[in-house]
This record gives C-alpha cells, structure tokens and sequence, in this order.
C-alpha cells in the first residue's frame, strides 16, 4: 500500500501542477495587450525521491516558482534610448511652432523690411507727397508691430512650454510615488521566498516613462529595490521614500525645484533629461538665443534708420528727429551690463506721426525751408536695406535669413534624431517583445502540453484509485 500511496501523491502533485501552469498561461494570454507585460512560466523541481525496496522513486512534482522571461541588457538599453526620445519628442513642438513664427515664405519680418525701405523709394519719388510719407509711416508702425508680436509670440511659446510643463509634474509625481509603492511591494513578498514578476514589470514600466519624461537613472539594491535619480544625481526615489517635483510660478516664469526630505533644491538644466530637459532647454537657452538675434536686427535696423533721418529734413523744415524708438521701457535695471539691443524688438515703435516731419531731405546748413524736390535723404535710407551693416558682413535680409535658418536647422536636426531615436525604440522593443513578450502560439503549445499532462495525471489518479480498489477487495 505504501507504494500506491506514493504514486497517488505523485499523481495529485502531477495534477496541481499541470493545474497550475494553465493558470499561468491564462494569464500570460490575457495580458498579451499589456504593456510592459513579462511572460511568466512555472518553474517544476521534482520531489526528493525515497528508497522504497533499494530503489529511490520520485515523489511528484511541485510549482517551486513562478519566473519572468526578463533581460536586464535590453531593459536598461530601452530606459537609455527612452531619455533621446523624450529629449527629442520635447523639443519638436516648441521648435514647430517657432517655424512658424519665423517663416521663409511672403509674410515675415524681411518682407516687412523690405516693404519699408520700398516705401522709402517711392517717396524718393516724389518726396513732398503726402501720401508717399504717409505710406512710410505706416511701413513703419506694421514694421515694429511685426517685431513686437514676434515677441509676443516668441512669449507664448515659452508660456505653453511652462504650461506643458505644469502639466506633467502631477503625473511624474504620481509615478515617483507609484514606484515608491512598489518598492515596499515587492520587498514584502520577496522576502518570503516569493516572485513579485507582476510588481517588477509595473516598476520597469514607470522607470522607462520617467527616463522618457526627466531622464532618470535607476539603480537596484540588495533589498530588491529600486533607487531613481536625476541626470545630476538628486534623488526622486530611495527605497521607500519618494520625493516631490514642484512648479512655482514666478511671474512670467517658472521654476522647477524638488523636495527632498525636508529641503528644497531648484532643478537646472544639469539635473534634467528626457521630455524636461528638451523643453527647457527650448525655453531657457533656444528662444533666449533667437530673440536675441531678433533684437539684433531691430536694434540695428532702427538705429541706421534713425542716423540717417535725424540728419535730413522734414517738408516743413523740421530736422535732428529720430524715426525709431528702440528703447527699453522703464524698469528695473538688469543684474548685468545688458546688450545694447536688449528688448529692442519688444519696444522698437515709430515716433513720427506727422507725415510733414519724415526727413526725405538733407538737411541744409543752415536749417531752412525744403525744397519740394529734395530726395536725397530719402533715397539714402532706401538703399539701407542693402548695406552690410551687421558686423560688416549682413544685411538685415540677411540676418534674417541666418536667423531663420538657425530654427529650420534645429528642427531638421530634431526630427532626423527624433526619428532615429524612435526606430532605436522600436527595434528595441521588438527584441524585448521577442525576448519577454507573449507568444499566443507559443502559449497554445504549452497550454496543450499541460492539458496533456493534466489529462493523464487524471487517467493516472484513476488508474492507481482502482488498484488500490482491487488491493481493498481481495478476501483472504
């Protein structure tokens, strides 16, 4: 009887875990969808076996784990290329709309330039026309109005920049608490001897959304729990502590700062990556760099502008008059000895109002009453536009020009690396797929083989119930 005992055991032991492994497999079926899912498969270690009659006969079979198929390689390879993407991702929006505002085609800032001086030719033309000088003055007005709303423009990208970056913090923050959560998780059931795959794979996933978002590094304990940081080493999970990411609008502006065990450390571009780093970048270092270049031009443009009128004469004799304001409007002074051309876009507004002050002519010593026909002034200020009056190599179409092809070669730059960074993403993860994903085919086989083995461990089961039954029936 004891060896029947044994092989029932064996057949119970046989049943439960072909049990078992159908369970799993229904369960690497139903996630094949999801996201970050690991294959998981039982892990079957043999009963010691025992000496029955000077042999050694097995005991049956048990479920000793349940594994997750998992590289590590391919893991931390897909949370890399996850920071260039989100880098790249975060850029090309912001860098999209500032082609916009500067565009290469009719209506831009050039155009706007060049009409201006146009109008200039014409007056030269006829320089006593009223009309003429009207015509100038309002080349003008749309001229600084085309600046300032460049500006204005070039404002609103950093606004939305600040907004998209609002936006994403609650749920960074969530994820950094999430994995917090999963750290005390999964150190409770592993210290049991247990495998938290399903925990594990939920964990990986938030550390590959938060290298896409902020660039993080991730590093693994003893414990088995995940450590994140920041591309400058601050700290957003240590064990079971999670830290806190804040925006504090100041202003116009917006400063990311962390809160960490009781203190609070702004985040600079040096602690960024992934989606943050390319949006701040955009907003902190890109956009600075091209209005500056706007301010540039309109800087100078203004002040050429205003050198040649101030020196001609009005139709009524007026003279010694700017043309431009370029000035900056009051404030505070800046912490340092600013550019000369800072905020001259921002504030560049023509000053004449009377067609009959517009300097279409020389001034004549001494200051006297105009001659109808005198362009000469005018026809000076119409040939500015030509002059290489940029650091002595550029025009202001010129200029312009470099400015626009600065922001298209940005955006062509990011979308051939977005693109590179994307296709690097998705041969990664085709080879995680292969390496841990969910194989229906594969399953199916496994859930056959382990329909058979449950079947027969049935017919098994059946097979010793009636020896045993014929054991119990013999009659002495």
């Amino acid at each position: 009887m004891g060896g029947l005992f044994t092989a029932l055991n064996a057949g119970k032991t046989s049943l439960s875990v072909n049990q078992k492994s159908i369970e799993i497999i229904g369960n690497n079926i139903s996630n094949v969808n999801t996201e970050g899912y690991s294959r998981q498969s039982a892990e079957l270690t043999p009963y010691p076996s025992m000496n029955f009659g000077g042999f050694f006969i097995g005991q049956g079979v048990l479920v000793s784990d349940v594994s997750r198929d998992h590289d590590v390689f391919v893991t931390n390879m897909l949370q890399e290329k996850s920071i260039e993407f989100g880098l790249q991702d975060g850029q090309t929006r912001a860098l999209s709309e500032l082609e916009r505002i500067f565009p290469i085609g009719e209506e831009n800032i050039s155009t706007e330039i060049n009409r201006f001086f146009d109008s200039w030719q014409e007056l030269s033309a006829n320089p006593s026309g009223l009309v003429e000088r009207d015509i100038v003055i309002q080349r003008g007005e749309l001229l600084a109005e085309k600046f300032n709303t460049t500006v204005d423009d070039l404002n609103k990208v950093k606004e939305n920049i600040n907004d998209s970056l609002i936006s994403k913090i609650d749920g960074v923050n969530s994820q950094i608490q999430e994995i917090a959560d999963l750290n005390e998780r999964i150190f409770t059931i592993e210290i049991q001897g247990q495998t938290a795959n399903s925990a594990r794979d939920r964990r990986d996933m938030l550390a590959k959304e938060l290298a896409t978002s902020l660039g993080v590094q991730t590093y693994h304990d003893s414990k088995g729990m995940m450590a994140v940081q920041l591309p400058g080493g601050l700290p957003l999970v240590q064990g079971l502590i999670p830290m806190e990411l804040e925006g504090v609008q100041n202003g116009t502006t917006l400063d990311l700062v962390l809160h960490t065990g009781g203190v609070t450390r702004t985040i600079g571009l040096n602690n960024l990556g992934g989606e943050f780093e390319g949006l701040v970048g955009i907003r902190d270092v890109f956009i600075p760099s091209v209005k500056d270049d706007l301010d540039r031009l309109a800087y100078e443009l203004g002040g050429a502008v205003n050198t040649a009128h101030y020196t001609g004469a009005g139709l009524d004799g007026t003279t010694n008059q700017n043309f431009f304001s370029v000035n900056p409007a009051p404030g505070p002074p800046p912490p340092s000895p600013p550019d000369p051309w800072v905020d001259a876009a921002r504030n560049i507004s023509v000053i004449i109002s009377d067609s009959n002050h517009v300097a279409a002519a020389e001034a004549p010593p001494p200051l006297g009453t105009v001659a109808p026909g005198d362009n000469r002034n005018a026809l000076i200020i119409s040939n500015i536009g030509e002059d290489f009056l940029i650091d002595g190599i550029d025009n202001f179409g010129a200029y312009y020009g470099k400015l626009t092809a600065k922001i298209g070669i940005e955006a062509s730059q990011n979308q051939l690396a977005l693109g590179g960074a994307e296709d690097a993403m998705i041969q990664l993860q085709n080879l995680r797929d292969g390496l841990s994903g969910v194989s229906l085919d594969e399953e199916m086989i496994n859930l056959i083989q382990y329909q058979r083995g449950f079947e027969s461990s049935a017919k098994f089961l059946s097979t010793i119930d009636e020896m045993m039954g014929s054991l119990i029936n013999l009659r002495p």
